[in-house]
């Protein structure tokens, strides 16, 4: 069938069509006129969330949180939500709704949760585009009730709300408590064993001694330098003097021997002078000669008192060379030590000085979490309350006629085809050539005989 069959059919039967749509209408416009009034009451809140998290203290725009305003609907809109409204408005105890509840007979669940779904039913949650902006609506049989019903969900969700942010800083809190007590005993330990330390290794700083210590190994370091050239010099002297006797130096320029060896010069040329004047049985003679020897006795004993001396002098030096090479060696190992001892002291205080600061970074997450647990202000804020409306949202009669002539046309039209389907007939030169297959010589119509005019057609 084509558009102008179709046409022509449901034009044949236009007043069938109209008659449903009439009746369609009528029946619209009744039912829209006997239904109960209902009243709608909005309340319009802002959100201005910004979510943080309770250990880490990192904070997110609520606009950069996927599904952040979905979220919001869906807790508003939620069971909690609506258990909050019933508890608030006290609405279990109202002698009415009880007596509904008896009436209902529902044995599986509460007077409490039947009244948060009956809530939830009539609720309707929208944001606003790409605002901040929720607005909270409520369908009742009374305005004063539906007023009450919506701002009594704005309050139930702030309240929600400011549990849910609390909730987990409570929480965190908690946890963080315990990790305090765990990084406090952590912090103890360190300082325990960094003081036990210090007790025994005597040191309280790091640069403590250090200074003192290096300056006394270069100190003996120096003064055993000095005391192996001494040495040297001392074994040098000893050698000369083993050798060469009082023709050695050290000998040969002691005033006591120069002395010795004038007086043995001068009593030598006396015992001369006096062999020449007097026989060397003479006892002048036998008195300078027993002077020399006794001249030449004490200068041997001197010589050898001055080597011997000598030689005590390099065993001296040498042994303050072995003295001073084992006092370096011992203030060597006393450096090392002390380095070491510096090395460990240093470890025990960075451990001390990181268990610290953690201790203190927990502390002050867990000082501000418990601010946050105790916080009692919410991040919603009412922006405009409902009030009672004056006009019934629903039934809109204008819409509902609207709809129902809508409907009364589309019915009359498909009831018009489905009578003209089961009972075709020709209303037009397509249904003769596809009903009686007979060929069409020309169109009569009204206005044809008006012009005295045929329209002839080829035969097909």
């Amino acid at each position: 069938m084509s558009f102008y069959q179709f046409y022509l059919a449901v034009k044949s039967r236009a007043k069938l069509v109209l008659f449903l749509t009439l009746a369609f209408f009528i029946v619209a416009l009744g039912v829209s006129l006997v239904l109960p009034k209902n009243y709608t009451a909005t309340t319009s809140m802002v959100i201005n969330y910004k979510g943080i998290d309770p250990v880490t203290g990192l904070s997110m725009q609520a606009q950069l949180m996927p599904g952040f305003m979905a979220t919001q609907m869906e807790i508003i809109a939620s069971h909690a939500v609506a258990l909050k409204v019933v508890k608030n408005l006290h609405l279990d105890e109202a002698t009415v709704i009880q007596n509904q509840f008896r009436a209902a007979k529902h044995e599986n669940t509460t007077l409490e949760d039947w009244l948060a779904d009956l809530l939830v039913k009539g609720l309707k949650v929208k944001p606003s585009k790409e605002s901040s902006i929720i607005e909270i609506s409520y369908t009742g049989s009374d305005p004063q009730f539906s007023s009450a019903i919506a701002n009594a969900f704005a309050d139930a969700y702030q309240e929600t709300s400011l549990r849910l942010k609390v909730e987990p800083s409570k929480k965190a809190s908690e946890y963080l408590l315990s990790q305090a007590k765990v990084y406090r005993d952590k912090l103890e330990s360190a300082q325990s064993k960094l003081s036990e330390y210090q007790q025994q290794s005597g040191l309280t700083s790091i640069t403590e001694n250090l200074d003192v210590e290096n300056a006394k190994l270069n100190q003996v370091a120096n003064q055993l330098i000095a005391a192996r050239a001494q040495a040297t010099e001392s074994s040098s002297r000893q050698s000369s003097a083993l050798s060469q006797g009082d023709s050695s130096p050290d000998i040969a320029s002691n005033p006591i021997i120069q002395n010795l060896r004038m007086s043995l010069a001068q009593t030598s040329t006396k015992l001369a002078e006096v062999s020449n004047k007097y026989g060397v049985n003479h006892p002048q003679y036998l008195s300078v000669a027993a002077e020399l020897d006794k001249l030449k006795a004490q200068l041997n004993l001197e010589i050898s008192r001055l080597g011997a001396s000598v030689s005590s002098n390099a065993n001296i030096y040498n042994q303050s060379v072995t003295k001073l090479t084992q006092e370096l060696a011992a203030q060597k190992q006393k450096v090392l030590d002390l380095n070491r001892s510096r090395d460990q002291l240093a470890v025990l205080q960075r451990d001390v000085e990181s268990a610290q600061l953690t201790f203190n970074t927990v502390n002050q997450r867990l000082n501000q979490t418990s601010i946050e647990g105790k916080a009692n202000e919410s991040d919603i804020s009412i922006l405009n309350p409902a009030i009672a409306p004056e006009a019934y949202s629903s039934p809109n009669v204008l819409i509902n006629s609207a709809l129902g002539i809508f409907l009364g046309l589309l019915f009359g039209i498909l009831i018009a085809f489905v009578l003209e389907v089961k009972n075709r007939k020709i209303r037009s030169i397509e249904d003769l050539y596809e009903f009686a297959d007979i060929p069409v010589l020309a169109l009569i119509n009204n206005k044809s005989i008006a012009h005295k005019k045929l329209n002839f057609f080829p035969i097909k």
